[in-house]
């Protein structure tokens, strides 16, 4: 009976040890835990706030624009439409200045958020930061985009009559695709499945 008692102690003993350690009985046991993960807590606080500020704009494209965010390009295959708020400057992680959003019929949907800057930041913004560029050109009031290496080579108007709005050296650009899933990543500057979303 005693050694009966003392082998089920022994086993019971093991068991236990072996789910502290993450071990199976019998087999050698770990001494360490294995090393924690980088901590995830930065940037997972800015996207969680990044994403509470901009939560009312999701599906309210009439919001936007009510808060100050005018089309500066139509559709741009890949990524979608971009509505520029032009009072909004440097980095604010909860007011960006660009809204990339993804068309169906009648619906728009909040796909990215986006930030630009004249030259690549010298500390990213947010951990694991990619960037990419988008080409000097000009602008115009109905979002028709024209390439022009300098104002000079802006039209007064586009060819659909709309007016010029503004002109922009080559751009550094950071979008987070914070609110359509990317495949090819968070940080990436084009989105493979806003081919399928956007159709009119």
């Amino acid at each position: 009976m005693l050694r009966r008692t003392l082998i089920t102690a022994l086993v019971v003993t093991g068991i236990a040890a072996a789910m502290l350690t993450g071990s199976a009985p019998g087999s050698r046991a770990r001494i360490q835990m294995d090393p924690l993960p980088p901590n995830p807590a930065p940037i997972t606080t800015s996207l969680a706030l990044a994403r509470l500020a901009t939560a009312k704009y999701v599906n309210n494209l009439s919001l936007a624009k009510k808060n100050g965010y005018t089309i500066i390009t139509k559709m741009i295959p890949t990524m979608g439409y971009h509505y520029m708020n032009p009072k909004i400057t440097g980095f604010d992680v909860q007011n960006p200045p660009i809204l990339v959003y993804e068309h169906h019929g009648s619906t728009w949907q909040l796909g990215a958020l986006e930030w630009v800057w004249t030259a690549k930041p010298a500390t990213p913004p947010l951990p694991g930061a990619k960037y990419g560029a988008f080409g000097a050109g000009c602008h115009y009031t109905d979002g028709t985009f024209i390439p022009a290496s300098t104002q000079a080579g802006c039209p007064a108007a586009a060819q659909s009559g709309a007016k010029f709005s503004f002109w922009h050296p080559l751009l550094i650009t950071m979008h987070v695709w914070l609110w359509y899933p990317n495949p090819s990543g968070l940080f990436a500057s084009t989105n493979p499945l806003v081919s399928f979303f956007d159709q009119s």
